[in-house]
């Protein structure tokens, strides 16, 4: 991927970040991109004083911001040795928020961080502050599995053709999901998956009270798919892919996440790569109904892309 300049490492050292550093690491140096090693510290609960009676507050959270900072200066003085032009920086407060108002303050164009992971009955790969960053930071983040191997054997664009609402902003996401996912491919000599989930729309109901014939919806289902086939093939050709070889899946269900997950499962993806069109709403910003059933089911690494035109909900002002 040659359109990353100034990229942003995420570190949290309560999880495995061997594979995230190495990444960035390598992209830095493929593109000679300035790269930030970021951590922060969370703040202080307004409770500790209750329950800190040997050492004050205020000086505990030092001593924990100085072994952070001694932590992140090891990473940069690694990378430094390396020929990355790499600096590092700590700061207090909540993750995700800073990390999105740090992208905000010098323009980075691609965030990376190891998947926090969580175990237990409900198990996912990607905890609160991935799933925030995935939500509402306006750049690519790229949250990158602890386990497994540091190429990609495997890369899946997960695209979205379907045309019934035409969507300027929605529309912008496909060719940079194919642009993104088959530069990596390219780069780690790997092999390259196109997945778009289609379905004729009510065809349970002109099945059923609509009387249609087997033959008839058949009939259909084989004049969508081709529509989608053609759709498909002008989009790879709209990004010069036509040479590049490609696995192209495309999967008639009513539920997308769950194939595009099953199809994941199946295919050993390593790296899937998809856009997260987000709408606010009571509950603030969230992705979009596909992206985020995926994102609570998939366990693999993700790089998620936002449409042109997005904007964070958070704010310098607001810090």
């Amino acid at each position: 991927m040659k359109r990353f300049k100034n990229i942003l490492l995420v570190c949290n050292f309560e999880v495995k970040q061997d594979i995230a550093v190495e990444r960035a690491v390598s992209l830095a140096k493929q593109n000679e991109a300035h790269l930030t090693v970021f951590s922060v510290v969370k703040e202080l609960p307004a409770n500790v004083n209750m329950a800190i009676t040997i050492m004050p507050p205020q000086e505990l959270l030092d001593l924990a911001i100085n072994n952070r900072q001694k932590q992140v200066d090891a990473l940069v003085a690694d990378m430094s040795r390396q020929g990355i032009n790499a600096s590092a920086q700590v700061v207090i407060g909540t993750p995700f928020l800073e990390v999105i108002r740090q992208v905000l303050r010098d323009k980075h164009d691609l965030v990376i961080l190891a998947a926090e992971g969580k175990s237990g009955i409900m198990a996912r790969l990607f905890g609160s502050t991935s799933m925030h960053l995935m939500r509402k930071c306006p750049c690519p983040v790229w949250v990158v599995k602890t386990t497994g191997h540091a190429k990609y054997k495997r890369v899946l664009a997960a695209v979205d053709l379907t045309s019934d609402f035409p969507d300027p902003e929605h529309e912008s996401l496909n060719p940079l999901i194919l642009q993104l996912a088959s530069s990596m491919a390219k780069t780690d000599k790997s092999e390259f998956h196109v997945v778009q989930v289609w379905s004729v729309f009510a065809e349970g109901y002109m099945e059923g009270r609509g009387g249609m014939s087997n033959k008839s919806i058949k009939r259909m289902r084989k004049q969508v798919k081709q529509q989608y086939e053609i759709w498909l093939e002008r989009l790879l050709a709209s990004v010069s892919l036509i040479k590049f070889v490609t696995k192209r899946h495309l999967l008639r269900n009513n539920n997308a996440p769950k194939a595009i997950v099953k199809l994941a499962k199946n295919k050993n993806i390593d790296l899937l790569v998809l856009g997260t069109v987000c709408r606010t709403g009571l509950a603030g910003f969230f992705i979009g109904n596909t992206a985020e059933k995926v994102l609570s089911e998939v366990n693999c690494s993700v790089l998620t892309v936002k449409p042109k035109g997005f904007v964070t909900p958070v704010t310098l002002e607001d810090a």
